[in-house]
């Protein structure tokens, strides 16, 4: 099978290799899936390029942990899969050497989930670190419903998506901020009720007279480095800050900030979200489908024969919305 990896990380230009190998058998409990569209996320590029602190988990990686594609083959022990499924898999790269750019991968069934048909296909390699990470953002901890709530970097991947989440399932409003014009009308699209130009104006101002003073009560936030000492003013007392993202920055606080505003500050990582997590997730994702409301932003659709550029594009944040890969 045709098949992007690499074998030592470092500059995609020089490590990564398009070539025939072996095609995947599944293991007990596995199913194998015949990817069509492979989506790229800003932890591949960085995995590639060995800025995560782990060393690679074999002497061959084929990276992406998201895609779309159709189920074609069940290990043993499956039950309840259909060949010829249309499905979405995600975190197919996280701990093992097979991802998702290539025409087949094998991974665990709990990780490969039905699409609905309504839901264009290459929309499908959106949903594994993108939307899955803004629906637990909003759902943890009963959710959005009533509150106000800030979406940090609101035209992002992530971001995009958690505007209309957060719309969808209750916020009482929902902010956001932006670097350009353009983004701004990305995220009103999505829902949000208000648009703030982080360039042009202060956040901080803009929050305090948005809210009356009182501060937004849940911050959805991509880079806590960055924006974790204006995020004290953001909040309102007893508000919650939930980070999915930073910048390599170190991250610095004021613990009497923090505690006088009774912070609630909560990380997570959504390849490691625990299996009751994981199942509400993809219930609530399944119903949003299925309403045909969500958008999907892809900003660049290539081949897999372009994943250099693919990767490159993002790693130099060219890519506005998803970057999704074709397989042949």
């Amino acid at each position: 099978m045709l098949a992007a990896y690499y074998e030592r990380t470092g500059a995609a230009d020089e490590v990564l290799k398009l070539d025939d190998i072996p095609m995947p058998e599944p293991a007990p409990g596995e199913v194998r899936v015949q990817i069509l569209w492979s989506g790229l996320n800003p932890s591949d590029v960085k995995s590639r390029a060995g800025l995560v602190g782990r060393p690679m988990v074999s002497n061959r990686v084929i990276p992406h942990s998201d895609a779309m594609g159709v189920i074609d083959a069940l290990g043993a022990g499956v039950e309840g899969r259909k060949i010829g499924e249309r499905v979405w898999v995600y975190n197919a790269a996280w701990g093992r050497p097979w991802g998702t750019a290539a025409q087949w991968t094998c991974l665990p069934e709990q990780l490969v989930v039905p699409l609905p048909d309504s839901v264009p296909d290459e929309a499908g390699a959106c949903l594994g670190i993108p939307a899955m990470t803004a629906l637990h953002a909003v759902l943890m901890d009963e959710g959005v419903a009533g509150k106000t709530v800030l979406v940090s970097g609101g035209a992002g991947a992530v971001g995009h998506y958690a505007i209309q989440f957060a719309s969808q399932l209750g916020a009482a409003r929902v902010l956001t901020t932006v670097s350009t014009e353009h983004k701004a009308q990305l995220a009103k699209e999505a829902g949000a009720d208000e648009v703030i130009n982080y360039r042009s104006s202060s956040v901080v101002d803009q929050v305090k007279e948005l809210t009356q003073g009182r501060g937004v009560d849940r911050i959805i936030e991509v880079d806590i480095a960055a924006n974790g000492r204006q995020n004290l003013d953001l909040l309102r007392i007893g508000g919650e800050c939930v980070v999915y993202g930073s910048s390599p920055t170190p991250l610095d606080l004021p613990f009497p900030a923090l505690l006088a505003k009774d912070v609630q500050l909560k990380f997570f990582l959504v390849y490691q979200l625990p299996p009751k997590d994981r199942s509400k997730a993809h219930a609530v994702l399944d119903r949003l489908l299925k309403s045909e409301r969500l958008r999907h932003q892809i900003g660049h659709r290539l081949p897999l024969s372009e994943i250099t550029a693919a990767h490159e594009m993002l790693e130099q944040g060219k890519a506005t919305g998803n970057v999704v890969l074709s397989v042949p």
